[in-house]
């Protein structure tokens, strides 16, 4: 999903600060993401993009490119910025959105730059949460947590744009849960290449490692929580520290290898994060979020079974499965259901759900095989691996409605794509089964 989150500016030490509003709660949550990922590419990435609206819907989510990065000023690898800049980047963004005071979320490689806008402005921090963090990453005697020199050397080679080829995977050593997950890795190696050049990559990385933020610990008096994943590469000995050496600090150890705050198990993380921000923990159990749901079946599955026997039907059926799966693929759907003919999956973006539904229909028809699509956007349910909730419902029912060949949307989708180019033809009011009320149904034109 292309992000449609408004992009603004603010000014801090004369250069432009790229940043986005999420959400409209009555607490501010500032986001230090933790990784080299571009505000304008969050989105994209459904693991990413879900995280971020649980977060938007109890807070309002201020997330920003820091100098060097993104689309906010570069600067040159000659001289990169430093934990220094990054705290009035910060206050920066604060200061452009009216922002007084407001907790913030810091993680992994960012770790560094909350600790100091915490402990450098107190009065605009009302709480910290750190995420895997840590205040010093390099081996020293005093410090036997940290990296050793070795590891050091080799860890500067992910820098390096062939580092994979070299046997140096930065994905699989801090997210093991996604290394494998092609889409993921492309769009993790595609953020990279936007977030920052190689150079400054390298002069970020290198910086990264004289990094020392012990100093600050003893000056942080906000309320700060302390999140660790047990089984992350670096241990959990970072995450003691800080708690131990940050007065007052709540420390809770998640299970979990992935240093990423968005991928993995996320749902405790994100009810202890509500609770400390908030006051009050979700405690639902279960994780609400918008999203678009596509119903796919095959027209006259019945008949054409009875007329090819059960073996060439079988066969027919194993390559439209396959067909699907590789248009699901394509266009970061995910499979959630696939039950004789049919298919349920989710997208982060309603455009991204049509595209793959006339890929669908369009490939499969070189196959003679005739499709219908039904496609609703709502809030689901996330249950485990799947989805539940009236937005399901509403997405089988006009699934059911639609014609060979066509794909029709309920009434929520269109004025989510107005400007978008897609054309819609006005199906009229249905009863959907099931479902309150009367709905508006249009067909896709194409």
């Amino acid at each position: 999903m292309v992000s449609t989150t408004r992009t603004k500016y603010a000014t801090s030490d004369g250069i432009d600060i790229a940043y986005q509003v999420l959400g409209d709660g009555p607490t501010d949550l500032l986001l230090l993401t933790g990784a080299i990922i571009p505000i304008d590419c969050m989105d994209e990435e459904p693991s990413m993009a879900r995280f971020q609206r649980r977060l938007a819907s109890f807070c309002r989510l201020l997330r920003f490119d820091k100098r060097g990065m993104g689309m906010s000023d570069r600067g040159s690898p000659s001289a990169p910025p430093t934990l220094e800049h990054w705290a009035h980047d910060a206050v920066a963004v604060l200061d452009a959105v009216g922002c007084e005071r407001a907790a913030v979320f810091t993680s992994y490689l960012d770790s560094p730059a909350g600790l100091v806008l915490a402990a450098m402005h107190p009065e605009r921090v009302s709480g910290l949460v750190v995420l895997n963090g840590a205040a010093r990453v390099r081996w020293a005697p005093d410090y036997p947590l940290g990296l050793p020199e070795s590891r050091v050397d080799l860890s500067r080679l992910t820098a390096e744009t062939d580092a994979v080829d070299q046997g140096h995977d930065l994905l699989a050593m801090v997210a093991p849960s996604v290394a494998h997950d092609t889409a993921f890795r492309s769009w993790w190696d595609r953020s990279g290449n936007l977030g920052r050049t190689p150079a400054m990559a390298r002069a970020s990385l290198e910086a990264m490692y004289e990094t020392d933020v012990r100093q600050f610990l003893p000056q942080i008096r906000v309320p700060t929580l302390v999140l660790q994943r047990t089984d992350v590469f670096s241990g959990v000995g970072h995450g003691r520290y800080l708690a131990e050496n940050i007065a007052g600090a709540r420390y809770v150890e998640l299970s979990g290898a992935d240093m990423p705050y968005w991928v993995g198990e996320t749902g405790p993380m994100l009810d202890e994060i509500e609770e400390f921000v908030t006051g009050v923990r979700g405690g639902s159990g279960t994780e609400r979020v918008l999203a678009t749901v596509l119903f796919t079946d095959v027209v006259g599955s019945t008949d054409r079974a009875a007329r090819l026997g059960d073996g060439h039907w079988r066969d027919l059926l194993e390559r439209h499965d396959q067909t699907v799966r590789q248009q699901l693929q394509r266009f970061r759907g995910r499979e959630i259901d696939a039950a004789g003919d049919g298919f349920l999956a989710t997208f982060d973006s309603p455009g991204r759900a049509i595209e793959c539904a006339f890929a669908i229909r369009n490939t499969l028809r070189s196959l003679d095989i005739e499709v219908r699509a039904g496609i609703h956007t709502g809030e689901i349910e996330l249950r485990g691996d799947g989805v539940a909730g009236m937005a399901v419902h509403i997405g089988a029912r006009v699934s059911a409605l639609a014609a060979a060949g066509e794909v029709l949307v309920s009434g929520s989708v269109p004025p989510l794509l107005t400007g978008s180019g897609i054309g819609f033809v006005d199906r009229g009011e249905h009863e959907l089964k099931g479902v309150p009320g009367p709905w508006r149904l249009f067909a896709v034109e194409g």
